[in-house]
């Protein structure tokens, strides 16, 4: 049977989005290759309003998602617009899978304190996508396809009535199960196995496969992909870290791991 595939309306902005990523990272780990995503920027702001309001907003996803967030970008050098980072995510996706982009995009955002709305600071973090071609990712960011294809992304989820984040499932007979911030991860897996996927995790990979697989994790995407519930995560990752096997990089709420 073919891969069921799942359209994840995002941004790289999107604060709801970065709260998703722990459920995300756990679809794909449980399921693997029979889930196969692709991702739809949404062109979450084409300007931003008041920056006291967004802070807001991300702190309160920081409280529900445990994910590492750093709203004092907001305070300091407020990004314009999301649509740069939207292109930048269309350009890599010229040459292939653009996840790899879209994280260190996300991460740079929503903990990093990296205004990425000027080409500058986009061509900067291709520089730290691994595998991406930069002198074309660079031509790509410039390119009148790219802003087609992103204009192509934002009509899609306008007629779709999708807004960040969301993942709408399709099954061999053409029907969808759009699933919505806010729901459970048990709905996200019920969409997947209602569309034919079946599972292809047996056991919950340790720590340190997981960070093999994935290059940085939040404690909170840890005790997803790694079934660690409550305080067990942050347990096991300060244990490897006291034995140099994994490393933390401390942010505002938060860490994100990365193998030593």
């Amino acid at each position: 049977m073919a891969a069921v595939h799942a359209s994840y309306f995002t941004d790289p902005a999107c604060s709801g989005s970065w709260a998703l990523e722990p459920a995300v990272r756990r679809l794909q780990r449980e399921f693997g290759a029979e889930v196969r995503l692709s991702y739809v920027m949404v062109g979450l702001a084409r300007e931003f309003g008041p920056p006291q309001a967004l802070v807001a907003q991300w702190l309160d996803a920081a409280a529900a998602s445990g994910m590492p967030f750093d709203p004092r970008l907001w305070l300091e050098a407020p990004p314009r617009s999301s649509h740069p980072a939207c292109l930048a995510v269309k350009a890599a996706a010229e040459q292939g899978d653009p996840a790899p982009c879209l994280r260190r995009l996300r991460e740079g955002l929503m903990c990093g304190r990296r205004r990425l709305d000027h080409f500058e600071a986009l061509l900067e973090e291709g520089r730290h996508v691994p595998g991406l071609d930069l002198e074309r990712f660079r031509v790509d960011l410039g390119s009148h396809a790219t802003l087609e294809a992103l204009g192509a992304d934002v009509e899609r989820a306008r007629r779709a009535g999708a807004q960040s984040p969301a993942i709408e499932f399709s099954d061999a007979a053409g029907a969808t199960r759009l699933v919505t911030a806010g729901e459970p991860y048990e709905a996200l897996r019920d969409a997947a196995l209602a569309s034919g996927a079946t599972p292809v995790a047996d056991a919950p990979p340790s720590v340190e496969e997981a960070l093999r697989r994935f290059g940085t994790l939040a404690t909170a995407e840890v005790a997803a992909v790694c079934e660690l519930p409550g305080p067990r995560a942050a347990a096991e990752l300060w244990r490897l870290a006291v034995e140099w096997r994994v490393r933390a990089d401390r942010r505002l709420t938060g860490e994100l791991w990365s193998l030593a």
